[in-house]
C-alpha cells in the first residue's frame, strides 16, 4: 500500500511558493538587533564616562591633598614637608565641593595620599546595567627634591 498523496491545486502551490512578507521578517530582526547594539554602545560610554569622571576626581583630590605644605617648616627652612592631616582635610573638601563620596587615607609608610571614589552611573536602554565604579588616585607626601 503506497501512502495517500495530496492533491495539489495549482492555487495552493502557489501560495506555498509565495515568500511575501519573508523580507519584513529579515528587516524586523535586523533592526531589533541595531537597536540592541545601539543602546549597549551608549549604556557603555556612559560607564565609561562615569570611570573617566571617577578617576579624574580621585587623581585631582589627592593632587589637593599634596599640596598641603607645612607651610611653618617651609618659612623658618626647616624644609618642604606635608602636614599629613592638612592633606587629609584638603582631599575631602575637594570630595564634597565636587559632590561625590569617597576615602581618603595615607598610606602605611606615611609617604602618599590614596584617594578612592565611587561614582554611580544609570544605563538608560539598559536598567540592568545601572552600578557604580570606583575611582582611585594617589599623591607623594614626601618631597625629593
Amino acid at each position: 500500500m503506497t501512502p495517500a498523496r495530496i492533491a495539489l491545486t495549482p492555487r495552493i502551490r502557489r501560495v506555498l511558493r509565495d515568500d511575501r512578507g519573508g523580507m519584513s521578517l529579515f528587516v524586523l530582526v535586523t533592526i531589533v538587533a541595531l537597536f540592541a547594539v545601539a543602546a549597549l554602545v551608549y549604556d557603555g560610554a556612559g560607564k565609561l564616562r562615569a570611570l573617566t569622571r571617577a578617576e579624574g576626581v580621585a587623581h585631582e583630590a589627592a593632587r589637593a591633598g599634596g599640596q598641603a605644605v607645612d607651610a611653618g617648616k617651609a618659612i623658618s627652612g626647616g624644609g618642604v614637608t606635608v602636614d599629613r592631616n592638612a592633606a587629609v582635610a584638603a582631599a575631602r573638601t575637594y570630595l564634597s565641593r565636587e559632590g561625590v563620596t569617597g576615602s581618603v587615607r595615607v598610606s602605611e609608610d606615611g609617604t602618599s595620599l590614596e584617594v578612592t571614589v565611587t561614582e554611580t552611573y544609570h544605563a538608560i536602554y539598559l536598567g540592568g546595567a545601572s552600578g557604580s565604579v570606583t575611582g582611585k588616585g594617589s599623591a607623594n607626601l614626601v618631597y625629593r627634591g
